[in-house]
């Protein structure tokens, strides 16, 4: 065994002796299906505290030549599938985390040096035919391929740290990227590799409208296609979870779900599901790191149009977005859907790849960018969400003349942000006047009743003794007429769970006012 030749298995031993292990261990069946093949170099990119090392980990445990994983691996759902044995420590494995490689490396030798330095040392200790004269990492591999027939399989974690890291640094980029060419591309390499496992938060760049590696199989945050299950959690194994450490699943789901692909629709983050789980209470674990510092950053990038997507997404709102424009390059983020787009990698948007929208996934989420915008020269969001308790708790006392007066006032602070002349802008401008309502409430917008939709409904959660609001808004007609529609077209129907702690609000924007009035009216519920 060696640091990057047959590392051994130590790294995974260690994650599955750890108090939370979720097997993720069929991931490796896909890999067997595609080995020798066209299909064997796959990239796969997630968020920071989504698994990406410990998955890398797994794979160089199973395929390596150094250890013996059968005792591992025997327990998970991997050992059920039949081609187990077959690939059980049966290849020569390339260990490499990029990242490490960068803080290790001296002073006064390049990245791309490095790396093929320290694997050829090791090359050499366990074929030593190769000369000493060499220097180039892909010929060494197809020098050994054609003197033993070897076949050799990568694992690079963190493939992308040069990218992310090295903004400024073109040179070191080429050269890295001609190595990975070299090791994947050509004939020579299909002759020596059987597969090639990238993991990194970014997919890869693309220089115009190809890929840099345009040989690869991506599955990213926008398209994990066949391996969507191993991206998070799925809710089945949070409910285990849950049930296991006698945690309130739907407090789960309220501070970690959001995640959802074509084919998987709740996905958690695993190392904030783990963390609640051994704490013993649900919390934020996003903040102080250098993706929460990277969001601060883009987040008031001064891109058109991204002040106003970034204030519709605080209000739970969803936004289009191209995906496609995106680069996968930091030292080119030239419009909204690119800033966008990295906020979907780096996990602070979760994306419907159906619809082509974004949105805040979750509550943990929520709360990062609520940290974020709270550090910037935003005053009338800022404002607005300072005063949301305020306006909160003047619904509750049927204080329409305040409620009135608080949306008035948001709806004004937002007019240079927001386009507002209708009702879908005035929704946006109430649930961001009442922003922290999800701390007790469930929010829903146009939720179905009787004969129509309620235009934004708050549901109590479960621990919540707080009363129910349906609110119905209207744009140049009357707050009367509003509370009347949600009384006439039965809105309450559905509502029956709340009929006794339920407050009907009516919001009205008189846009031909001279003063651009608001007006509100609130009545309990007797039905």
């Amino acid at each position: 065994m060696g640091q990057y030749l047959n590392p051994g298995n130590a790294g995974f031993e260690r994650a599955v002796r750890s108090q939370i292990y979720v097997d993720k261990t069929e991931m490796l069946d896909y890999l067997n299906s595609v080995l020798d093949t066209e299909q064997g170099y796959v990239c796969v990119s997630r968020p920071r505290r989504f698994g990406k090392s410990i998955a890398a980990r797994m794979v160089a445990s199973y395929y390596s030549k150094g250890c013996d994983s059968e005792k591992i691996f025997s327990k998970y759902k991997i050992a059920q599938k039949k081609d187990f044995k077959k690939h059980l420590n049966q290849y020569q494995v390339i260990q490499l985390d990029i990242a490490e490689l960068k803080v290790t490396m001296s002073g006064k030798e390049d990245l791309v040096s490095c790396i093929q330095k320290c694997v050829l040392g090791e090359l050499r200790e366990a074929y030593p035919f190769i000369s000493k004269e060499t220097y180039s990492l892909p010929l060494a591999l197809a020098d050994i391929n054609e003197k033993t027939g070897e076949r050799f399989i990568f694992v690079i974690d963190e493939w992308d740290a040069v990218f992310r890291e090295d903004l400024s640094d073109k040179k070191t980029q080429d050269q890295y990227i001609n190595l990975l060419r070299g090791l994947f591309k050509g004939e020579k390499s299909q002759r020596f590799m059987s597969l090639a496992y990238l993991t990194g938060i970014l997919p890869i760049k693309r220089y115009n409208s190809e890929s840099a590696l345009n040989n690869f199989r991506e599955f990213t945050m926008t398209g994990p296609k066949r391996l969507d299950r191993y991206v998070g959690f799925t809710e089945e194994e949070v409910k285990e979870l849950c049930e296991k450490y006698h945690m309130n699943f739907e407090e789960a789901k309220h501070w970690y779900d959001g995640y959802g692909f074509r084919r998987l629709k709740h996905v958690y983050c695993p190392n904030s599901v783990t963390n609640a789980m051994l704490d013993g209470e649900y919390n934020s674990y996003w903040t102080g790191t250098v993706a929460y510092e990277s969001l601060k950053y883009y987040i008031t990038v001064n891109q058109d149009g991204l002040k106003s997507a970034v204030v519709r997404l605080l209000a739970g709102e969803r936004c289009k977005i191209n995906t496609e424009t995106f680069e996968n390059d930091l030292s080119k983020i030239s419009s909204r859907d690119d800033v966008l787009t990295l906020l979907i990698h780096l996990g602070y948007l979760g994306y419907d790849a159906v619809k082509e929208e974004v949105y805040i996934p979750n509550e943990e989420v929520r709360r990062a960018f609520t940290g974020a915008v709270a550090g910037t020269d935003w005053t009338p969001v800022i404002n607005s969400l300072k005063a949301s308790d305020r306006l909160l708790q003047a619904v509750w006392e049927r204080d329409a003349d305040a409620v009135a007066l608080g949306i008035e006032n948001a709806h004004m602070e937002f007019s240079s942000i927001l386009k507002y002349n209708d009702e879908n802008s005035l929704r946006c401008v109430l649930r961001l006047a009442l922003y922290n309502a999800v701390n007790e409430y469930t929010v829903i917008d146009e939720m179905p009743g009787g004969k129509g939709y309620a235009d934004v409904v708050f549901l109590p959660r479960p621990f919540s003794d707080k009363p129910a609001l349906v609110i119905e808004l209207k744009y140049n007609q009357s707050a009367e007429g509003a509370v009347a529609q949600i009384k006439n077209r039965k809105y309450t129907e559905k509502l029956e769970a709340y009929r006794k702690n339920m407050l009907l609000v009516g919001i009205n924007y008189d846009k031909d006012s001279e003063d651009k009035r608001h007006t509100c009216l609130i009545e309990e519920y007797r039905g």
